[in-house]
């Protein structure tokens, strides 16, 4: 069985892609030293103030550093040039490191639940003082920080996370404030866990998307928005050269860096090179396929099937 393979090698058409600047890696890298410092301020405060709420503000505000360094790791190693072993290069750091992030969340989370549960059984005195100056301050970081984020370019994807994980930590923030008024003025100890609980749900929320995102990308599962039946369903329809797909393949290096492989059959041989630019073309625009290996199957040939036309052949003669 003959298969000529077409590669399509245009890596210089991401018209979808938004381009790295170098104002992108500062304003992420300042407001992730922004975020870091404060997050170990919050937790020197939790400690002393007694603030559970603090604590698990200052566990929200590291689901924040850590997408803010996931983002300025994916600039920096997206432009690291692929190698004889890494033929990808590095961009699946990305994603790695965003698993690993979620498992973290997901203890943290644990142990301020747990927390919360004991401070239920015995609540403990929390210093309000201390605690509403803590979250006063960390509510204007957050606002900063986001500011930082959603001046200028806001497209990239890593930066629009980032920016939705400051919003989340600025109700977090909010909440701190309000709850040491309330122990200010009612001396009520339980709205502190209760708060601590409500923040990290909120921790939970952001660290299941990630886990499930960075799992899917690792397990090589296509994205929503380019399955195989999907593909095959638009070339078939949509491509007048185009007698069948099959043998697709779709999968992400990293979120938005989408491969794929897959048989097309020409309705006339005659066609192939017209048809083979054409798909790819249609990978491009229609699913953001960045690079599209196409083998061909041609009509004089047994098809992508000969294998098992041949077992059924050799099964009958016997």
């Amino acid at each position: 069985m003959s298969h000529s393979h077409s590669h399509s090698h245009d890596h210089h058409d991401h018209s979808h892609a938004p381009t790295v600047t170098g104002d992108n890696e500062r304003k992420v890298l300042l407001s992730f030293l922004l975020i870091f410092a404060f997050m170990i301020v919050e937790v020197v405060g939790g400690l002393l103030s007694g603030s559970l709420a603090l604590l698990a503000d200052a566990g929200h505000m590291l689901t924040d550093a850590a997408a803010l360094a996931l983002a300025y790791a994916a600039f920096r190693f997206g432009r690291r040039a692929a190698d004889a072993k890494r033929t990808f290069g590095y961009l699946r750091f990305e994603v790695v490191a965003g698993f690993i992030n979620a498992i973290t969340l997901f203890a943290i989370v644990a142990w301020i639940v747990y927390e919360a549960w004991q401070r239920f059984q015995q609540p403990q005195v929390v210093l309000a003082g201390p605690m509403f100056g803590v979250a006063v301050a960390g509510l204007l970081v957050n606002i900063l920080v986001f500011w930082i984020l959603t001046r200028g370019d806001s497209e990239h994807v890593n930066i629009r996370g980032a920016a939705l994980h400051v919003l989340g930590d600025l109700l977090g923030s909010v909440g701190a404030v309000a709850a040491a008024i309330v122990i200010h003025y009612t001396g009520w100890m339980p709205i502190d866990p209760i708060l601590s609980v409500i923040v990290s749900l909120l921790i939970l929320r952001s660290a299941w998307g990630l886990l499930g995102k960075s799992l899917h990308i690792l397990l090589e599962g296509a994205p929503d928005n380019a399955t195989p039946e999907q593909i095959e369903h638009y070339l078939t329809a949509n491509l007048p050269g185009v007698a069948a797909v099959s043998h697709v393949h779709v999968w992400s290096i990293t979120s938005g860096r989408t491969l794929a492989t897959l048989h097309v059959r020409p309705v006339d041989d005659a066609q192939a090179r017209a048809v083979t630019r054409a798909v790819e073309r249609a990978l491009r625009s229609r699913f953001e396929i960045e690079h599209a290996t196409v083998a061909l199957d041609w009509n004089d040939d047994a098809g992508p099937c000969a294998l098992s036309r041949g077992t059924a052949a050799h099964e009958h003669n016997h």
